[in-house]
């Protein structure tokens, strides 16, 4: 005898954004709030990373001395990694500190560092000079180093799954703060913070790979992190990076997507999207009120007819939220749209952060959603997760309480 009973088809469960230990900022209609200008805050003093290699040499002119002393100084910082007069033994002795005091003023103070993975991801919490912190993380990868930099204290997009969007916007960082936190990542790693670059690498080994994926939407604060990204590229007065090394995400703002496809400069893009369909990611995304899904992956696929250069779509898989198999679908249907060969999608699984009540998804969920993108032509790579352990990985940066109490007791340089 067999059962006749009909299967009933079960409706994929669907867990809808909230939050839990924190309360989301709205605006007056009860939308979450959007914080694109930066509030008002005393900022540090001018750097000479703030300024164009032109306006160097007139700082310097206007200090007394010839303008080619800028060249040294810009040696000094950014290829031997020092703001220390007395180790820029090529400047006149007098009036060295001096000079050495208005061209490179204190910027970071370090408050900690924490290590995981063998000492091969270290993440800094760095205390600005208004008392503002900020976190960055340095992480060892076969092949090469890389530093995720924050580019805003805080930040205004509100997302409720990132604990830093939690805290909101402080304040833009300045060009120059972005530049300091490669300046002292190449001087933990010359000085061996990161193993003894003679056995693990080579004596000039430095970070060779930046991510705007710290603190902050590095979009919003579009001016101050051009001028950054142009002196990481810069081979005669700045750092002299590969572009390629460079990736900057945004959560979709579109406009700057199409001026950074303007610049010239072949960053890697990322846009992290984490929501194929409007009506999910206008809650998880809260930018997706102002420029939608459609928009946003048109704005991607003009970086890539411009620049040439692959977009990366990044994908926080989300217990139940966004890791549908109908989802997956759906991202391959609208990209795919728009032509083939243009993007990789990096899924990643969710980071658990302070009052969050979501999860990573399951791992055969993960495979499937993986699997169908690459089945219907989309590159797709699982991305590897560093620093959880140290609340060091993507959407875990922000100063906690404890951090808070640490950075009290530490004066600014």
């Amino acid at each position: 005898m067999t059962d006749s009973t009909p299967v009933r088809a079960t409706k994929p469960r669907q867990t809808r954004p909230r939050t839990e230990g924190w309360e989301q900022k709205k605006d007056a209609d009860g939308r979450p709030l959007l914080q694109f200008a930066s509030p008002r805050r005393s900022m540090p003093p001018v750097h000479l990373a703030d300024l164009t290699p032109e306006q160097r040499v007139e700082k310097v002119k206007e200090l007394g001395l010839p303008g080619f002393r800028a060249g040294q100084i810009e040696k000094h910082y950014f290829q031997h990694y020092t703001s220390d007069a007395a180790q820029m033994t090529d400047l006149p002795a007098a009036g060295r500190e001096e000079l050495v005091a208005q061209l490179l003023p204190s910027l970071l103070t370090e408050v900690r560092r924490l290590e995981t993975d063998r000492g091969d991801t270290i993440k800094f919490l760095w205390k600005l000079h208004d008392g503002s912190l900020v976190e960055s993380v340095l992480m060892r990868y076969p092949g090469r180093i890389t530093l995720c930099v924050s580019s805003q204290a805080g930040c205004g997009m509100n997302c409720p799954f990132c604990a830093t969007g939690q805290a909101g916007l402080t304040r833009n960082m300045t060009a120059a703060e972005i530049i300091e936190q490669v300046v002292r990542a190449n001087r933990l790693i010359a000085d061996g913070g990161l193993g003894d670059p003679r056995k693990v690498g080579h004596e000039g080994e430095r970070v060779s790979n930046i991510v705007f994926m710290g603190m902050g939407e590095p979009l919003a604060n579009y001016n101050r992190l051009m001028q950054a990204v142009r002196t990481m590229v810069d081979k005669k007065h700045g750092m002299g990076m590969s572009a390629r090394g460079i990736t900057v995400s945004t959560v979709g703002f579109v406009p700057n997507i199409v001026r950074l496809a303007e610049e010239d400069i072949p960053v890697t893009f990322a846009l992290s999207l984490h929501a194929p369909d409007d009506k999910l990611r206008d809650e998880l995304i809260p930018i997706n009120s102002k420029w939608k899904v459609d928009e946003a992956l048109d704005a991607a696929r003009g970086y890539f007819d411009k620049t040439g250069r692959r977009v990366s779509i990044e994908y926080a898989l989300i217990k139940d939220m966004n890791d549908h198999a109908w989802r997956a679908d759906l991202l391959a249907e609208k990209l795919n749209a728009r032509g083939r060969g243009w993007v990789h999608v990096n899924p990643i699984p969710l980071n658990p952060t302070p009052g969050s009540v979501w999860t990573s998804s399951e791992l055969d969920v993960q495979n499937e959603f993986v699997r169908r993108l690459n089945e219907a032509g989309i590159p797709t790579t699982l991305r590897d997760t560093r620093g959880k352990e140290i609340d060091g990985a993507c959407g875990q940066l922000v100063a906690t309480a404890e951090d808070e109490a640490a950075a009290a007791s530490v004066l600014i340089d």
